[in-house]
């Protein structure tokens, strides 16, 4: 393969991160505005969704919450780190592998950028049946679970030569 080959492969990459990025943010803008407008009451609720914006100062939905800013100050370090990993690991990947890589970085840069502007990241889709309800997240967590997701697809249905050894 030609370098003009690997650039094209990898600006088209890029464009699926910054897709997913400029996704995520715009949500979060408009339901950040919306909480604003509606004085943080619930800003839709149907059967089965709710969305009404919460505050997550942890990691995944809502995992690792702290109160100390030293512990969520190296959390967030913990976070840059992994997604200058995931971006590394993007640059060699291929094919199905790099797309899933290229969700997980979209969905994880969206969420760190709140991180520093807010010191927490917006959350807001709330699904739920009767009273139980899953976690509350936002667009870049749904693309960072499909991303991690298809990885795990990927290994169960992977069987090149390199996995038998």
């Amino acid at each position: 393969m030609n370098l003009g080959n690997l650039i094209e492969k990898f600006n088209f990459n890029l464009i699926i991160v910054f897709f997913i990025f400029a996704l995520d943010r715009l949500s979060k803008l408009i339901v950040i505005n919306l909480d604003k407008k509606n004085f943080s009451e619930e800003i839709f609720s149907s059967r089965f969704l709710d969305i009404q914006l919460t505050w997550n100062d942890g990691i995944a939905f809502g995992l690792l919450s702290f109160e100390r800013e030293n512990l969520y100050n190296v959390l967030t370090l913990i976070i840059l780190v992994v997604i200058l990993i995931i971006f590394i690991i993007l640059i060699k990947s291929q094919g199905f592998k790099k797309f899933s890589y290229s969700m997980i970085l979209g969905g994880a840069i969206g969420n760190v950028l709140d991180r520093l502007l807010y010191r927490s990241v917006p959350d807001f889709i709330d699904f739920h049946i009767g009273n139980f309800h899953w976690f509350i997240f936002n667009v870049a967590d749904i693309f960072i679970t499909m991303g991690v997701i298809f990885l795990i697809l990927i290994e169960f249905t992977d069987n090149t030569e390199e996995k038998k050894l």
